[in-house]
């Protein structure tokens, strides 16, 4: 039973990782210079909700897993409370402080229509924070031995710097009219 604990914990944590990923791809794409628009925006917001919900999902089954299994030590303190841990007390550090991230940005999102859009968005910018943390994790603590499941955290980091930089390096699509109306005179 040990064993397949194991197996679950490390299955959840991968596929909770390529759907975060997923979802920070997505939240780039509809925040960004080059948003879609119309209809198509609409249904790449729904799927970023959807598979949001569908990563806290998979996330508590791994964190469940890990603290059930006893091949190591996690406590259900440890899940919930950063850097408490007795087993590679960083790394899992790093995972438990993601969660709770990614917590805080799931209790605003699902309150935003009673938060401040300021308040909802500063919140919702932790997730900056939150999808390095958990690469890290997972890159740390992956099973070195297992190459398709490091390579696939590792494919999600490249996936994810690449969907970065495009956010923070495209252009408005109306840059020249920007131009052109930030070089008339005004009075």
């Amino acid at each position: 039973m040990n064993e397949l604990l194991w197996y679950v914990s490390r299955a959840t944590g991968v596929v909770s990782m390529v759907m975060l990923t997923v979802v920070v791809v997505l939240g780039l794409v509809t925040s960004g210079r080059r948003r879609p628009t119309g209809d198509s925006a609409t249904i790449v917001m729904a799927v970023h909700r959807w598979l949001s919900l569908g990563t806290s999902v998979f996330l508590l089954a791994h964190i469940a897993t890990a603290v059930a299994e006893t091949y190591v030590s996690i406590d259900l303190v440890s899940a919930v409370l950063p850097f408490t841990s007795g087993y590679e007390t960083l790394w899992v550090g790093l995972g438990t402080l993601s969660f709770d991230v990614l917590l805080a940005v799931v209790v605003t999102s699902v309150l935003r229509h009673r938060l401040a859009e300021r308040t909802w968005r500063r919140v919702h910018l932790l997730s900056h924070a939150l999808w390095p943390m958990a690469i890290v994790h997972g890159l740390a603590l992956g099973t070195s031995g297992e190459w398709l499941l490091r390579g696939t955290t590792f494919a999600c980091a490249v996936v994810g710097v690449g969907a970065i930089a495009w956010r923070y390096t495209s252009t408005h699509l109306d840059r020249e009219r920007r131009v052109a109306v930030a070089a008339q005179e005004w009075s």
